[in-house]
């Protein structure tokens, strides 16, 4: 049914794409015909008088040399007349002699009189009736009757053309739009088809990109970029939920060890197990952060701030392992614009991440150049190669000795430092040490 529904569907547009295009195009050949006939009428009208015209003036000039022979000489599809003041025919040509005056006198000093005529003096057909005043004889007229059989005839031939033509030419625009749209529509039924038979589990499959650089061809890259990004999104919450049930199975199995060892010896363990809760703890909170920061949710806005007062207020905070030192004493004031709760954890995770991996001493550094300020975190430890310096700051990434550690990290706290760095237009980095590993994070000064 749902098939059904597609198909009837994309008949629909088909149909009303060629139903649209044939009506224009029945619309154009309408106006487009009656335009045509209008104007070959109009034109062969006007040839005709000027012919008539021409014949009076010929008439007048022999009226005024007197050498006007009698009849009038004239074709067969045309009447003349010469009618004196009184409207009596003086002249005419043998079909008009014995009837009476084709038209009105006209006035002398006047111009010439057209006028349409059916069936004159006998002659079957419409005519067209050129009269214009003349000196020869004084105060009369000069009718001339042409015949308007073979414009007549040339406006029905074409009228047949136009009635054989246009349904021929609707027929061709017809088919031609039922082709067209048919393929036009093909690859955007490919694009859906496509579309349609993905699924979260998979999001793999590609829309198929016609040929060229058209409106539809550019569809369907951009469907493919989307998709490029919907599956990455998938693959970063997969690996998220993954990493996330990893990291929270590990503590949580180290507290059902501690409990049991305590519960066999009848020892609290309280110590260890603190220690346990706490490491649960951070990672819940950057778990929430990660969410926060994925779900897309506004943030407070920035408010200038002294970053020395955060690094102070984490490095007295900070908790030491035994033989390790912070060496704060290159911590100078400096000015910037931020979220205090974000910066306050990004300062906190470099420390934290510093003091994990020192052997005896941390390094901290703060200060102002320029339009720039940069806080340094230099450890004593065993450093980062330089090829991992790019991935070490993509979340629940950890180094193997670091894993391998009872107190290695949850793999969040620099990726977590380095996309608040990213927020407030600044930069985290992972540079080469003295003796161990190097971080700067830089940021606009405010």
């Amino acid at each position: 049914m749902a098939g059904e529904r597609r198909a009837v569907g994309r008949g629909q547009v088909r149909v009303r794409t060629t139903a649209a295009a044939t009506l224009v195009m029945a619309a154009a050949l309408t106006a487009g015909g009656w335009a045509l006939l209008s104007v070959l009428s109009s034109s062969l009208q006007h040839d005709v008088d000027q012919l008539a015209e021409l014949h009076a003036a010929d008439i007048a000039v022999a009226a005024s040399q007197s050498s006007l022979r009698l009849p009038v000489p004239a074709d067969d599809d045309e009447a003349v007349q010469v009618v004196d003041a009184q409207g009596r025919v003086v002249a005419a040509s043998a079909n008009a002699s014995a009837a009476p005056p084709l038209g009105e006198a006209v006035r002398p000093g006047t111009g010439p009189v057209l006028s349409t005529l059916t069936d004159p003096v006998g002659l079957p057909g419409r005519f067209r009736l050129f009269s214009t005043s003349t000196q020869h004889p004084p105060g009369g007229t000069i009718h001339v009757a042409t015949s308007l059989k073979l414009a007549d005839q040339t406006q029905d031939q074409l009228r047949v053309a136009l009635l054989l033509g246009a349904p021929a030419l609707l027929l061709l625009v017809t088919g031609s739009t039922w082709v067209v749209a048919g393929r036009t529509l093909a690859p955007v039924e490919a694009i859906r088809a496509t579309v349609s038979e993905l699924s979260a589990a998979d999001l793999s499959a590609r829309v198929p990109v016609p040929a060229g650089d058209d409106e539809i061809s550019r569809l369907a890259s951009t469907m493919n970029a989307m998709l490029d990004r919907l599956q990455a999104a998938a693959e970063r919450e997969r690996r998220f939920v993954a990493d996330a049930s990893h990291e929270l199975r590990t503590p949580l199995a180290a507290m059902r060890a501690d409990l049991e060892v305590g519960l066999a010896h009848h020892g609290p363990g309280a110590d260890r197990l603190l220690a346990r809760t706490d490491a649960m703890q951070r990672l819940v909170d950057d778990l929430l952060f990660v969410a926060r920061s994925d779900s897309g949710r506004p943030r407070p806005p920035a408010r200038p701030l002294d970053l020395h007062e955060l690094v102070a207020e984490q490095v007295a905070s900070l908790p030491l392992a035994s033989g390790v030192r912070v060496d704060a004493d290159q911590v100078q004031p400096a000015f910037v614009a931020g979220r205090p709760d974000d910066l306050r954890r990004a300062v906190a995770n470099l420390l934290d991440n510093a003091v994990r991996h020192a052997r005896r001493l941390v390094r901290v550094q703060l200060g102002t150049d320029g339009d720039l300020v940069t806080l340094v975190v230099e450890d004593d430890g065993p450093g980062i190669a330089p090829a991992d310096r790019e991935r070490v700051l993509q979340r629940f990434t950890r180094l193997d000795q670091a894993r391998s550690s009872d107190t290695g990290g949850t793999g969040l706290g620099l990726a977590i430092a380095a996309e608040i760095a990213a927020a407030h237009d600044g930069r985290l980095r992972v540079t080469e040490g003295s003796a161990g590993a190097r971080l700067e994070l830089t940021l606009p000064a405010g």
